[in-house]
């Protein structure tokens, strides 16, 4: 199947792949402008980043993108949340991916700004609501995702449903990891996939090698549900940290910057991430999709050959 461009909005992707934006600084601008370089949608994971940093990181996706195009996803559930939607605003940006919670301003923000605002939810209910709130297109995320998760349903069951409700371009999520799976999404009803775990495995992904090569050793036993004081469930990688989380003897917080609106204060999810993308994996979380392990090659290269790859794949898939 020969893949189709993504529309959203005015912005046309020449390859309807979003790479998906994975916090704390695991898709930065590097990143960002290589996907978008290479055809796709360039995602800058902001949660946990100051102002300053996410507009040099937007600067920074820019000049590589070689006109491509970029955007940012930022958790609701992030205390900063506001001010990251208007310094991306403020930068141009040229979309804004939100989830970890459910605005109904921000798209007033974006139809002011003239910004196109895509919400990643798990229902049909939710994605009809965006519908008529004004969404340029909607995320619909299954529980195959990676990090925070909304539902508990697969993405081949919600995605039919979502198609059912809206108009607007429907990007899948969640567990996507071959060109194969690109193309089932396509006959369920999406126009696009949002893929995230696979571009872990790129030079252009600013994780730690320790990170990267827990995803390359990665077992099916080893992928975890785990509760995040953000109050909702987490899909990771086991580590001796995510060990605790599952036995409830994660060290509590010392200390806090009130970095979410609302913490269980049950560990430091902000800290823990940190440790992970630095390279200390076992002092932190390693965020993940379902399917890694099913990875066939998970060499480390660039993201551009990444996507080039997952197009062939699709174009090989008999229709």
């Amino acid at each position: 199947m020969r893949l189709p461009e993504l529309q959203i909005a005015d912005l046309v992707a020449k390859v309807p792949i979003i790479q998906g934006g994975m916090a704390v600084r695991i898709s930065t601008g590097a990143l960002a402008g290589a996907v978008a370089a290479a055809g796709g949608i360039g995602v800058i994971g902001a949660s946990g980043m100051t102002f300053e940093e996410l507009a040099n990181e937007i600067r920074l996706a820019r000049a590589k993108a070689q006109g491509g195009i970029i955007g940012i996803n930022i958790m609701f559930a992030a205390r900063e949340f506001w001010g990251i939607v208007k310094t991306a605003i403020k930068e141009k940006i040229d979309l804004v991916f939100t989830g970890a919670g459910f605005s109904r301003d921000i798209f007033k923000v974006g139809q002011d700004n003239d910004t196109p605002i895509v919400p990643i939810v798990s229902s049909a209910r939710l994605a009809q609501t965006s519908t008529r709130c004004g969404a340029a297109a909607i995320v619909v995320e299954g529980k195959e995702a990676g990090g925070h998760l909304g539902t508990d349903r697969p993405i081949r069951e919600i995605l039919p449903e979502v198609r059912q409700v809206t108009d607007l371009p429907v990007i899948a999520a969640g567990g996507i990891t071959t060109g194969a799976d690109i193309v089932e999404m396509f006959k369920l009803g999406a126009n696009g996939v949002q893929i995230a775990t696979r571009f872990v495995l790129s030079e252009e992904c600013n994780a730690a090698l320790p990170y990267k090569q827990r995803y390359q050793t990665a077992r099916q036993e080893d992928i975890v549900t785990i509760s995040s004081p953000v109050g909702l469930p987490g899909r990771a990688i086991k580590t001796p940290f995510v060990e605790k989380i599952l036995s409830k003897t994660a060290p509590k917080p010392v200390g806090c910057d009130f970095c979410l609106k609302h913490c269980s204060l049950e560990y430091c999810i902000i800290q823990a991430l940190i440790n992970s993308q630095n390279g200390d994996i076992d002092n932190g979380v390693v965020f993940s999709g379902e399917n890694v392990w099913k990875i066939k090659d998970k060499s480390i290269r660039p993201a551009a050959e990444i996507v080039k790859e997952l197009a062939k794949e699709a174009e090989e898939v008999q229709v």
